[in-house]
C-alpha cells in the first residue's frame, strides 16, 4: 500500500493576524523549553560524534552488497573486454586483443567514435573492480575472486584472446525493453507496467554480439547485423547496471559505502546514456539469417510504426517524464526501476536471461545466487 502525505491549505491559514502567528510560535518555543535546556553545546557535540562514528562502521550488510556489485563488476569487466579485444582500442590501459577491423568497421556504423567509448567503458569496469575489492580488503572483508569459473570459450576471430571466460556473448537473448520504457510518459515497472520489446527477434533465440569465426565477417548483412546487436546489447548491460546501484544504495548503512555506490551508480548512468545514444543508429536490416545456427533477426526503423513519434525519436537520450512513487504525483524524469526489494537477485536474473552464462558451471550460478541473496538481504541500520 502506498502512503500518500495530504497537505492542504486553508484561506483561514492564508490570512491569519499576525498576532495569533506570533502566540502559536511562543506556544511552540515554550513546550521545547525543557529539551532546549538539556541540548547544551556538549551533548549536540557528542550526538554527532556518535552519528559520525556510526556512518563510518561498515556493516554486515554493507559488505554483502559491496560483494555483489564486486561480482557484478567483474562480470561486466570481463565481457566488456572481449567487446574490446575486437571491437575498441587496445593500450596499456585495456590490453589484450589485437581488433577485428571488419567488425570494428560493422560497430561504428553506430558512431564513428564507438571503439574509444568501448575502450573507456571497459576500462571503467576495470577500474570498479578493482576499487570495490581493495575496498573491502581495507575494511577487512573478503574479496571477491571468481577466476575459478573462467572456463567459458573465447570467440575463434582473429583479434580475440584465447583466454577463459566468465561470460558468453555468443548466445544472447536482448531484452530491448529498456528503450521503450525510458520513453514512456506513463509508465514505470516499479508500478508493474510492462514494455514491448524495440527488437522483438532479438528476445527470441540466441544471438552472437561478436564474430564467433572468422566465417562471420564472410557476409556484410550478417556481419552488420552482429555489430547491431552489440550496440543493443552495449545499452542492455549498462541500464541494468543504472537501477541496481541505486536501488542497493537503499540498503546500505555506512556513509562511506553509500559515497562510494552513489559515485559509481553515476557513472553507470553516464554508460547507459551513450549507449542508448548510439543504438539509435542501428542500420536497419531485414529478415537477416545466421549462417550457422539459422535464427532470424531484423532490425526496424524505429522512427516507424509501430513506435515513432516525439516520444519514440532515436535521437532521444534522456529519460522521459513518468510516473514516480505513486500515480497521484506529477510526471518526473527518473531512473527506472528503482525499486530495492529483491534488487540483486533481479539483477542476477536479468543477467542469466541474457544469455551471458550459457555453459557455466553449477558451482557458478550456486556463488552467484548466495552473493545476490545476501545483498538482497541487508537493511539499512
Amino acid at each position: 500500500m502506498t502512503n500518500e502525505i495530504h497537505v492542504s491549505t486553508t484561506s483561514s491559514e492564508t490570512i491569519q493576524p499576525l498576532s495569533k502567528k506570533r502566540l502559536k510560535r511562543r506556544s511552540f518555543l515554550k513546550g521545547l523549553g525543557m529539551t532546549g535546556a538539556a541540548l547544551s553545546a556538549g551533548s549536540l557535540l557528542a550526538t554527532a560524534g556518535e552519528a559520525s562514528e556510526r556512518s563510518s562502521i561498515t556493516t554486515v550488510g554493507d559488505v554483502a552488497i559491496l560483494r555483489f556489485l564486486a561480482a557484478a563488476e567483474i562480470l561486466e569487466t570481463d565481457l566488456w573486454q572481449q567487446y574490446n579485444e575486437l571491437g575498441g582500442i587496445q593500450d596499456n590501459e585495456v590490453p589484450g586483443g589485437s581488433g577485428s577491423p571488419a567488425y570494428a568497421a560493422a560497430i561504428a556504423f553506430l558512431d564513428s567514435d564507438m571503439a574509444q567509448y568501448i575502450h573507456d567503458n571497459t576500462e571503467d569496469e576495470m577500474t570498479h573492480e578493482v576499487f570495490i575489492n581493495a575496498y573491502l580488503v581495507s575494511k577487512g572483508a573478503e574479496p571477491v575472486n571468481l577466476d575459478m569459473f573462467r572456463t567459458l570459450p573465447s570467440s575463434q576471430a582473429t583479434g580475440a584472446q584465447q583466454i577463459g571466460r566468465l561470460t558468453n556473448l555468443m548466445q544472447l537473448t536482448v531484452d530491448t525493453t529498456w528503450w521503450t520504457r525510458y520513453r514512456s510518459r506513463t509508465g514505470n515497472p516499479d508500478l508493474g507496467d510492462t514494455f514491448p520489446q524495440a527488437i522483438p527477434t532479438l528476445a527470441v533465440g540466441q544471438h552472437t554480439a561478436i564474430p564467433r569465426t572468422d566465417k562471420d565477417l564472410n557476409s556484410t548483412n550478417f556481419l552488420q547485423a552482429i555489430g547491431n546487436t552489440a550496440g543493443f546489447h552495449f545499452a542492455t548491460i549498462e541500464q541494468g547496471g543504472s537501477s541496481l546501484y541505486p536501488k542497493l544504495a537503499q540498503r546500505v548503512t555506512s556513509s562511506e559505502v553509500l559515497r562510494i555506490v552513489l559515485s559509481i551508480g553515476g557513472t553507470e548512468i553516464m554508460h547507459f546514456q551513450t549507449w542508448s545514444d548510439k543504438a539509435g543508429n542501428a542500420k536497419v536490416l531485414r529478415d537477416v539469417v545466421d549462417p550457422v545456427t539459422g535464427v532470424h533477426v531484423t532490425f526496424p526503423n524505429l522512427n516507424a510504426s509501430p513506435f515513432g513519434g516525439e516520444n519514440y525519436q532515436t535521437n532521444l537520450i534522456m529519460p522521459e517524464p513518468t510516473a514516480f512513487l505513486n500515480r497521484k504525483l506529477p510526471a518526473c524524469s527518473i531512473i527506472r526501476p528503482t525499486q530495492t526489494r529483491g534488487a540483486a537477485m533481479g539483477a542476477l536474473n536479468a543477467l542469466i536471461a541474457d544469455g551471458l552464462f550459457i555453459g557455466q558451471s553449477k558451482e557458478f550460478f550456486t556463488f552467484m545466487r548466495t552473493l545476490a541473496i545476501e545483498a538482497d538481504l541487508a537493511v539499512r541500520e
